[in-house]
């Protein structure tokens, strides 16, 4: 049922009524379980038929048990009854999808036209992510860093074969990555940075995904101090889950992703740009709305 294309206006759609104020939703819950981690967010949009519960998770050791490593689900309610109208036990798929669907419309509201991505980290978010911004660029090639090596290049690999006609290139370092590219993705579980300013090229844009829990980090608090377009998915989320809880100076300035949907500030084309990404619950909401509405 998923069309990409689809689900990243989908997405558009959301984190605006998100930053209009037409949306509940709550702080996430983080339950640390043993070495998982798992999330619970939820969401309703006033009016709406609909709410959402979603849960997902990350389960290092089902790597060793030959299960996938993600796992989770989402219950969709009725708004007016509180009865269950839909349960996907998408095993944390549809998270992920509307993760990559969102930084993919970052890309595309930024007027982004690169033909060259790199992507730091190498599971399930690496995969859609160069799929999802596939849909919007003109890529050629695609550049991929991991901390292990066999896991980067099977990573490769599965994009060699996700994306015909793609050259797929492996970076020894973040910096190598850096240097050979202006759009960059991060979608580590990284708790220290991995990028500096000093390692940016002008009009580098950043979208960083992994930081989504206290103590997470990927980026040097520095850039986002240099950036000369600061945008977050909520900052009420990222200055306490986000690269924006390393840089609490930067709060004010810090433009919610779905208020840039609907007017571009005017910002130095030379300079950096950064989207701070924590996921939000409508986004959960509404990509369980557009799959029951594709089922019925």
């Amino acid at each position: 049922m998923l069309t990409y294309r689809d689900i990243i206006d989908r997405m558009r759609a959301g984190v605006i009524a998100y930053s209009r104020g037409e949306c509940e939703m709550p702080m996430p819950m983080h339950l640390a379980i043993d070495t998982a981690e798992v999330h619970m967010k939820s969401s309703y949009r006033r009016g709406g038929r609909y709410f959402a519960l979603k849960i997902a998770g990350t389960f290092p050791r089902n790597a060793a048990r030959g299960l996938p490593t993600g796992n989770g689900m989402m219950l969709l309610s009725s708004a007016e009854t509180g009865e269950p109208v839909a349960f996907l036990a998408d095993g944390g798929y549809l998270t992920d999808v509307r993760t990559a669907a969102v930084a993919a419309l970052a890309a595309r509201e930024l007027g982004r036209a690169d033909r060259t991505i790199g992507i730091l980290g190498t599971g399930i978010q690496a995969r859609l992510q160069a799929q999802l911004h596939r849909e919007l660029l003109p890529l050629q090639q695609v550049w991929i860093w991991g901390r292990t090596a066999s896991h980067a290049e099977e990573c490769c690999h599965d994009l060699e074969r996700l994306l015909p006609g793609i050259a797929i290139a492996r970076a020894d370092s973040p910096q190598r990555l850096a240097s050979e590219t202006s759009l960059i993705i991060t979608a580590t579980a990284s708790r220290q940075p991995l990028l500096t300013a000093a390692d940016l090229q002008p009009r580098t844009h950043l979208s960083a995904v992994g930081a989504d829990s206290p103590g997470k980090q990927e980026l040097d608090p520095e850039i986002l101090r240099k950036a000369a377009l600061l945008l977050v998915d909520s900052r009420r989320q990222c200055e306490k889950l986000g690269e924006l809880q390393h840089a609490p100076d930067q709060w004010e300035r810090a433009l919610e992703l779905g208020s840039f949907c609907e007017a571009h500030p005017v910002w130095d084309p030379a300079g950096i740009t950064v989207c701070d990404f924590t996921g939000l619950g409508v986004e959960d909401l509404y990509i369980a709305e557009f799959c029951y509405e594709r089922a019925n």
